[in-house]
């Protein structure tokens, strides 16, 4: 028996994307649920035409409950959850359908997701094969309750599927680094609330880390020019969240819910 299938994305502002994004699952999904965060452009006229259920929040809670208020709406047990900014390709859409056909053997999969960042896809840098956990039987799963770097929390076996999902993550460099300044913060805050510790020179060595660990050890220097571009900006995002940690705590004070050591 058919598995339906719910489509579920949280969005903002997401006019640029969104179209794209719902035109590569309209014939897949069952049904698609958008949670919008009050956008203020097109963003819900361009879920309308796709027939989406859509709410509507003036709230943040953060990534992980912001995307289970949009699983908890779906009608359908099996859900794929997508970022606007990412595309389901036709052999993946042709993988999911032919997989939804009866009763599929695990609870969850992951699927290779290609990232875009200013110009190419990359291939190395630890970008690629990117597993990400996004279709799940509801019942068996569920988002982590992080602010930021959400994840699926599956039970029972989980699969992986072998056509790739495209993530335009980067159009261009103002995008880099608009998306590095909320996601140093939002990363920031939930350390703090994690009771992690920083300082400046802890600050510089993760950002140095994190450089040498894109460009050498995970062998960004394959990916040309974009490959040190990444890797430069993988230790400028890394620097910011523990500067931004550090900061967090002088002016608020060490956080004493769960205090422990970074």
């Amino acid at each position: 028996m058919k598995q339906p299938l719910s489509v579920v994305i949280i969005t903002q502002n997401e006019e640029n994307n969104l179209r794209d994004c719902l035109a590569s699952v309209c014939d897949l999904a069952d049904e698609i649920v958008v949670v919008d965060s009050s956008s203020a452009d097109q963003t819900q006229t361009i879920a309308r035409e796709f027939g989406a259920v859509i709410q509507v929040t003036n709230d943040w809670p953060g990534f992980g409950a912001q995307k289970n208020k949009a699983v908890s709406l779906a009608k359908n047990d099996w859900i794929l959850s997508l970022d606007a900014d990412e595309r389901v390709t036709p052999e993946l859409a042709k993988e999911i359908a032919e997989l939804l056909k009866t009763q599929p053997q695990c609870q969850s999969y992951e699927i290779p997701r290609s990232s875009w960042y200013c110009g190419r896809f990359i291939k190395h840098s630890g970008w690629y094969p990117d597993y990400v956990l996004r279709l799940f039987n509801r019942q068996t799963a569920k988002f982590s309750m992080d602010l930021v770097h959400e994840r699926v929390l599956p039970s029972g076996a989980v699969g992986r599927l072998n056509s790739p999902l495209l993530h335009y993550s980067f159009q261009d460099f103002s995008h880099v680094l608009a998306k590095m300044d909320r996601y140093s913060s939002a990363s920031a805050e939930q350390l703090y609330l994690l009771g992690k510790k920083s300082n400046l020179p802890k600050a510089v060595a993760h950002g140095l880390w994190a450089f040498v660990r894109t460009y050498f050890l995970r062998v960004g220097f394959l990916d040309g020019a974009q490959g040190f571009a990444l890797a430069v900006s993988n230790a400028e995002g890394t620097y910011y969240r523990y500067l931004k940690l550090w900061l967090l705590i002088q002016q608020r004070g060490p956080c004493q819910k769960n205090s422990s050591s970074a």
